[in-house]
């Protein structure tokens, strides 16, 4: 994967485009909607390939099990390959990230800022969204991005919310509301991290009673170390309850043994 990708999923060459700007109200419901498209009332099981390329090393896969559980917003990532990695997780609680590693049998709280397994990819990417709880929402364009007429939103953090980035910029597309394009920004403004999303699926939700949708494919581009980047597939979901107790230390650390 290279940058060569943007043109090639169609997302770039933006280009203003004739919009009635969105009010206020209108900004945060597309958001509010986007939430709720990804969020299910019960639990969710997906499995990913993380596929990650820095400079002068050798590219290195990752498969990844998440986990999450809409009732106390919870989330946990067990890495199962490769054997080096196997056993290392990521476990939400109370808001509050924290690292397992079974090498040492330790734990360590983590920031939003952490880089999951080491790759482009941050905590966000695999959670529910919750945009509408974390950020403030303001319209400010329409634009082209390829075949895509998106509308252009810059989200601001809120005050006291822990998030990676202050600040973000997202493409939604306007026809369907299918987030596009997003790009992470330090409190100076400095573009840190651009995220593609070319493709979104969904599974019906017996929980929700509706369509639970989520990314088939993520590319995340490191604005700093510019020929870093990560490819997250995903490639398998379930909507199944989950064991009662799962999203605790001990389980984790029983399911590292």
């Amino acid at each position: 994967m290279t940058r060569t990708a943007l043109a090639l999923l169609a997302l770039c060459g933006l280009a203003p485009a004739l919009a009635r700007a969105l009010s206020q109200a209108e900004a945060f419901d597309l958001v509010r909607k986007f939430d709720d498209r990804q969020h299910n009332d019960g639990d969710f099981t997906g499995l990913c390939f993380l596929e990650q390329k820095e400079k002068d090393k050798s590219d290195v896969v990752r498969e990844l099990v998440y986990y999450r559980r809409s009732e106390g917003q919870r989330l946990l990532m067990l890495f199962t390959k490769p054997k080096s990695e196997a056993g290392k997780g990521y476990l939400r609680i109370e808001k509050n990230l924290w690292l397992y590693d079974p090498g040492t049998g330790k734990w360590e709280r983590r920031t939003e800022r952490e880089r999951i397994g080491g790759s482009d990819s941050r905590r966000g990417d695999f959670d529910e969204s919750r945009l509408t709880e974390e950020f403030d929402i303001k319209w400010e364009a329409d634009e082209k991005l390829g075949a895509y007429t998106a509308h252009k939103l810059l989200l601001t953090a809120k005050e006291g919310v822990d998030v990676a980035y202050p600040t973000a910029r997202m493409w939604y597309d306007a026809a369907t509301g299918n987030l596009l394009k997003r790009q992470d920004l330090a409190l100076s403004g400095r573009l840190m991290r651009t995220a593609l999303y070319p493709r979104w699926k969904k599974v019906y939700s017996e929980s929700k009673k509706g369509d639970v949708w989520y990314p088939e494919q993520i590319y995340l581009y490191d604005e700093i170390e510019r020929q870093n980047s990560t490819m997250v597939i995903i490639k398998q979901v379930d909507l199944r309850p989950l064991d009662a107790n799962m999203f605790t230390k001990a389980w984790l650390e029983a399911k590292s043994r």
